[in-house]
């Protein structure tokens, strides 16, 4: 067997044991021992192996390039070799002159790699953020794992990735992902942020586009979807559109959000339920839904159910509500005050209901004490011993109290960011439902008159960022609330706010201070305000500021010629005639009643002119055509519209004022103009049309 093992040639065994006599006196010469051996390659005769026999070739490794080199017995080794096992001579030097040397055979150091972009890694985190949020629909839990993860200044970036992680989805996550972008802003994403993101996606609209079928169509609905939720401002798409190329596939999905989606007819309604709209039901529609869950967990106890009713709900953000009406009920049937409780700390505990949530619901309900008292009378006692009893067990934050005081009130500051909050959902079903009574039962029931002029002033900021219709629709709410609850200096302070603080609402608003020109010169062609008005608030304001300067072109504006035409038609909206258009149809729509129409059908007509500040007008024609054709029937028309509350008794009162102070001039064409307008005064005082005031005015004319 041992011939048939590799050996050595004589020549090549005193080669090798030179160089091992020599080894030391070598590790600088021109020949090293690896080098020598590398020149006599070592071959294994046919039918052979390897050199593995004999005591010298024991050392003999082949190095990683594939060569042959020496080892040193001692395992210190050389190039492709691992070293000793603790080497510890310092004496060891390394000629970088050598002919022979080679860099690989240098200490090896560490050196501090370049760390990992940070944007890298934040969008890889919030991708995780995303993929869980779409699996459990918990805007709360995304909120806060966005929030811990930090580096806001990268949120624009969350904004593009959630976006277009959805549009390559169902329907469902599309509308989960409005939802929660609606949920974050302000809170956590800032406007600003919000819009540098839907920048970001219309800069990316092309590449998008490559990967995901009807990618324009689908953000442009997420586009739309972002200003009806009142997160995008109508503003960005015109700004935007001008920082894009002209060809890019962005500006065809602003093109298309504004014109197919945000200029169709009751557009809000459609964008939101383009998706399913599942979290989008009326306000109303929520609180039913939730005293009917809480009305059924009463009678059964299943708070696992209960829980599961609250979650589907799908609105986390009025979870507050659930509180409320929760605490009430405890209140109202106190057998059923252990099980509501139950309830409320379940759903703390399961982080169903946020702290901040939980907070908020006490604090409303705290704030309608005094009314609900009138229902159940202990219901302050009560509320006093709910508040410790929540904090002990955990599920209220003990700085509900620092923040209330001994009665359960709250702070003027905490009580003015609470109104802010209610008006704006207010402004926006406004918007949505162009119902103006309802406007104005609404403020009536926030019961804070004192906050009259920042309503006015949050109403014309929603409106100046939007569509001429809202802005239409804005005025004709002013003169409407002049004449309901608002009074002159309401307006006037209101109008004060906004000259203020025009500088910073032109960083917002394209063209505020015209706009805002626009809304003054219009209130005082709706006598809303009078022009002495605007020289009271110029004198207020420093003459060099917006505010002035909006002054000063409102002045112009109602200088002109045709002022209040080109003013009422200056957002084209439905209600925006020319006054006179306006009296030419109230009585052509009088004249066809008197000559035998049906009352329905001109209370029809009244109401189809949209101009309920107006009516008063449609109060003195009456009253003059009542008087000329000495026929009483109009009587009855105003008092079906006083019934129906199409007229109300702001304006029938001013309707009847008017004629009080046109009656010298009247009595010209209808000798007993005087006689007839007194029988008129006492027929309406009989039905209740006039406010008591007016007796008084008329009584001291």
């Amino acid at each position: 067997m041992a011939s048939k093992e590799g050996f050595l040639t004589d020549e090549q065994r005193e080669v090798l044991k030179i160089a091992s006599h020599n080894v030391e006196g070598l590790s600088s010469s021109p020949k090293s021992p690896t080098s020598l051996l590398a020149e006599y390659s070592i071959k294994a005769p046919a039918g052979g192996k390897g050199p593995t026999a004999g005591g010298a070739v024991k050392h003999v490794r082949r190095s990683h390039s594939g060569k042959f080199v020496r080892v040193k017995k001692d395992g210190a080794g050389g190039k492709g070799t691992w070293g000793k096992l603790l080497d510890t001579q310092g004496d060891s030097h390394l000629d970088r002159n050598d002919p022979n040397y080679d860099s690989g055979e240098e200490p090896y150091q560490l050196v501090g790699s370049t760390g990992s972009d940070p944007l890298d890694e934040y969008k890889k985190a919030v991708v995780s953020i995303i993929e869980e949020y779409f699996s459990t629909g918990d805007v709360d839990l995304a909120a806060s794992d966005l929030r811990e993860l930090g580096s806001s200044e990268y949120h624009p970036y969350f904004i593009k990735r959630l976006v277009s992680m959805a549009m390559d989805r169902h329907d469902k996550e599309k509308e989960m992902a409005s939802v929660l972008l609606s949920a974050l802003y302000a809170d956590v994403i800032t406007p600003g942020q919000i819009q540098d993101g839907f920048f970001i996606l219309l800069e990316s609209a092309d590449d998008l586009a490559v990967d995901i079928l009807d990618a324009v169509d689908i953000l442009a609905l997420f586009l739309a979807r972002a200003v009806v939720d009142d997160i995008v401002p109508p503003a960005f798409l015109a700004r935007a559109k001008k920082g894009l190329p002209e060809s890019s596939k962005g500006v065809q999905v602003i093109q298309i959000a504004d014109k197919s989606y945000l200029s169709a007819p009751h557009h809000a309604e459609l964008v939101e339920k383009r998706w399913g709209g599942s979290t989008h039901i009326t306000v109303e529609e929520v609180k039913k839904k939730i005293a009917d869950l809480l009305k059924e967990y009463v009678e059964n106890g299943d708070t696992m159910e209960a829980c599961r009713c609250i979650r589907e709900l799908g609105v986390s953000f009025f979870h507050h509500e659930v509180v409320k009406r929760a605490l009430i009920l405890a209140m109202e049937t106190r057998t059923a005050e252990p099980q509501i409780l139950k309830l409320l700390k379940e759903a703390s505990e399961e982080g169903l209901i946020s702290s901040s949530q939980m907070a908020k619901g006490f604090s409303r309900l705290s704030e309608s004490l005094d009314d609900l008292a009138l229902d159940i009378p202990s219901a302050k006692a009560l509320f006093q011993l709910l508040v410790p009893q929540a904090i002990l067990e955990g599920w209220l934050d003990a700085s509900f109290v620092k923040s209330s005081g001994e009665e359960g009130e709250v702070s003027d500051d905490a009580k003015l960011r609470r109104y802010k909050e209610e008006t704006v959902t207010i402004i926006h079903e406004y918007f949505l439902s162009d119902d103006i009574p309802e406007l104005i039962q609404s403020l009536v029931d926030l019961g804070a008159p004192e906050y009259n002029p920042i309503f006015l002033k949050k109403l014309i900021t929603l409106a100046m960022d939007r569509k001429n219709r809202e802005k239409e629709m804005a005025s004709v709410l002013l003169a409407s609330l002049h004449s309901e609850i608002f009074s002159s200096e309401d307006i006037a302070n209101g109008f004060v706010l906004l000259l203020e603080s025009a500088e910073d609402t032109a960083l917002d608003i394209l063209d505020a201070s015209n706009e805002l020109s626009l809304f003054l010169a219009r209130a005082v062609i709706d006598d809303v305000l009078v022009p002495h008005n605007l020289e009271e608030m110029s004198s207020n304001l420093p003459p060099d500021s917006s505010g002035s300067e909006t002054v000063r072109m409102a002045k112009a504006l109602l200088s002109a010629r045709h002022a209040g035409e080109r003013i009422l038609r200056c957002w084209g909206g439905g209600s925006g005639w020319a006054v006179e258009d306006a009296k030419d149809k109230i009585l052509k729509l009088l004249e066809e009643y008197e000559s035998g129409g049906v009352v329905a059908e001109a209370c029809q007509c009244i109401r189809d002119l949209g101009m309920p500040f107006f009516n008063h007008e449609v109060v003195k024609k009456a009253l003059v055509m009542a008087m000329e054709k000495k026929n009483d029937r109009m009587l009855d028309l105003l008092q079906e519209c006083f019934a129906e509350g199409l007229i109300t008794i702001n304006q029938m009162t001013k309707g009847f004022t008017r004629i009080k102070d046109g009656l010298d001039d009247l009595a010209l064409d209808i000798p007993n103009a005087s006689e007839k307008f007194s029988f008129y005064v006492e027929h309406a005082q009989k039905k209740g049309w006039l406010l008591p005031s007016f007796g008084s005015s008329a009584a001291a004319s």
